[in-house]
């Protein structure tokens, strides 16, 4: 673990100060366009408008990477991504951010992709899977320190936009001057979506339904605190609970998930969220209760993304899991487009209520859904081969995705190697 802080410390320490960034930008966002006036649906819109950017980001920038080299593209994309945040508060109108959330989320996804690749560049077999869970930690870490920094800044003024555009500025510096430059760079094309729902509904439809849940809890969480009435502090926290738990929540479920069938895991976790959902649903006033339903949300969620992509793969061959990835996390950026819309008019037809009325319809929806392919599909023992799952985020790329599955491939064969040595002398 210190061999990758040593070698990585750069990177880590820039993707931290860009996470502070972009947590500061989703967060704030929300609670300005309130006092701005914006209606809920231009809201909505405004928060769509990410997760539109990081979709088409994810199957143009590996072209630009190889066109113009990874230096280049991180450089442009930070620089832009500063500009942007700026400008924020100079321009209040809702096409305005609009435009500007799909640059940001498009350069988002762009920075991530390449740093993803220079953290793959710099760590081996041995060592990939730390490297990993560390800049995993690091991007959650970045989130919830974002919301500490809203709570004690003015949403009404300038400052708490400014922060975030120097700290990007900022994390640039020791990237660039401390990480060699990349070798070629390769992407696997995604699975096309037929193809995908015919290996596994169930993921496939399950991602969809998550992108909408994602959306909710990056995009609109800040537009229900301040519908609820709660101060920007209390906000901040409650976001802040999300993450943790996201967080939290991912390793003793991943060890789960290796030890039962995925199937019910799927179902019971779906449930779960869903009911945890409701909890606040029918208090959504109360603040005690918000922040325990956006925890059991957040701590299921989660680990469901990376849930899903575990259980479609027990379905494929090694060399089609890349494909399959880019495939699921494509539907699921569909449906966190979607997703803001849709909870827009549920908070204009339900009040705050809405949005855990939301969130709860999707969690159940997924458990149903999951309780009708296990009866539509019966599991023979010859028909799958289990995979390791990998703890992944929706804050996460394709690349971070592929990387995780290399890691529990290699492990996966390490250990069967270890074990036919045990076998043999035995």
């Amino acid at each position: 673990m210190f061999g990758v802080l040593t070698s990585s410390w750069a990177l880590f320490l820039g993707m931290f100060m860009l996470m502070i960034g972009n947590g500061l930008q989703g967060t704030l966002l929300g609670l300005r366009g309130e006092i701005e006036g914006f209606s809920t649906l231009e809201i909505s819109v405004v928060m769509s408008g990410y997760f539109m950017g990081f979709l088409f980001a994810s199957k143009m920038v590996p072209e630009l990477i190889r066109r113009v080299g990874h230096v280049r593209v991180f450089a442009a994309l930070g620089s832009t991504i500063s500009a942007v945040l700026i400008l924020y508060p100079v321009l209040t109108d809702p096409i305005s951010w609009t435009l500007g959330r799909v640059v940001i989320g498009f350069c988002f996804c762009g920075v991530y992709v390449t740093a993803e690749s220079w953290l793959n560049d710099s760590s081996t077999n041995e060592t990939r899977g730390q490297a990993l869970s560390i800049y995993m930690i690091v991007q959650m870490a970045g989130i919830v320190t974002a919301q500490f920094i809203i709570a004690r800044g003015d949403v009404a003024g300038y400052v708490l936009f400014i922060v975030p555009s120097v700290l990007v500025s900022l994390a640039f510096a020791p990237i660039l001057l401390s990480i060699k430059p990349m070798p070629a760079f390769g992407r696997t094309k995604p699975m096309k979506v037929a193809q995908l729902i015919k290996t596994s509904p169930l993921a496939s439809v399950g991602m969809f339904i998550l992108g909408g849940v994602f959306s909710a809890q990056f995009g609109m969480s800040a537009v229900y605190g301040a519908r609820a009435g709660f101060t920007v502090g209390q906000i901040s926290l409650f976001v802040s609970a999300i993450y943790t738990a996201a967080l939290v929540a991912q390793y003793p479920i991943g060890w789960l998930s290796d030890r039962l069938d995925r199937r019910i895991l799927i179902i019971g976790v779906s449930i779960v969220g869903g009911f945890g959902a409701l909890i606040a649903g029918v208090f959504p006033a109360s603040y005690t209760l918000a922040v325990v339903s956006g925890a059991l949300v957040g701590g299921t969620s989660n680990p469901l993304y990376a849930l899903l992509i575990a259980y479609c793969n027990d379905y494929l061959e090694r060399e089609d899991m890349a494909a399959a990835s880019g495939g699921l996390l494509f539907v699921n950026g569909v449906g966190a487009i979607m997703g803001p819309l849709i909870l827009g008019q549920t908070l204009e037809l339900f009040g705050p209520a809405g949005y855990w009325m939301f969130l709860s319809v999707l969690m159940l929806a997924m458990a149903a859904y999951g309780l009708v392919r296990m009866f539509q599909r019966v599991r023979p023992a010859d028909e799958y081969d289990p995979v390791s799952y990998s703890a992944v985020t929706p804050a996460t790329t394709p690349v971070f995705v592929e990387l995780a599955q290399e890691v529990y491939a290699h492990n996966d064969e390490v250990a069967e190697h270890e074990g036919e040595e045990v076998t043999q002398a035995s």
